[in-house]
């Protein structure tokens, strides 16, 4: 388990070396990264900066912040829950020898969707059987 803390609303950040520090020297298997909360996700993707800007406008996009949501008259925050359902809390990496078996521009993003906040991301490795 680490933190991570964001300072936007919206922000976009690389933990993979995070995740890669919790994964044991010797494991081979399953890689689970977990976000517990509802208004953040972690997905595969590339790390690259153009490509992040445009992650957050997707997102945007997808659930715009200026609409009348009904969750909205209770929290002012549906839009970031709506945004953390579309990207998921959670992502399986396989592991390899004690490293993240990761694609050649492959990085582990976390995604807060209601920030700026402390939040926890939560890693566990099951070895192959």
């Amino acid at each position: 388990m680490f933190e991570v803390e964001t300072d936007d609303r919206v922000a976009v950040v690389d933990v993979t070396d995070r995740v890669a520090d919790e994964v044991p020297a010797d494991a081979s298997g399953v890689c689970t990264v977990f976000v517990p909360h509802t208004t953040a996700g972690v997905v595969v993707n590339e790390a690259e900066s153009g490509l992040l800007t445009d992650l957050e406008a997707h997102l945007e996009r997808v659930a715009p912040s200026d609409r009348d949501y009904r969750h909205d008259r209770i929290d002012d925050n549906a839009a970031a829950h709506l945004r953390a359902v579309a990207l998921g809390e959670s992502v399986s990496v396989p592991v390899e020898g004690g490293d993240l078996a990761l694609g050649t521009w492959q990085s582990v993003l976390f995604v807060d969707c209601d920030g700026p906040r402390t939040r926890r991301v939560e890693v566990a490795v099951a070895d192959a059987v």
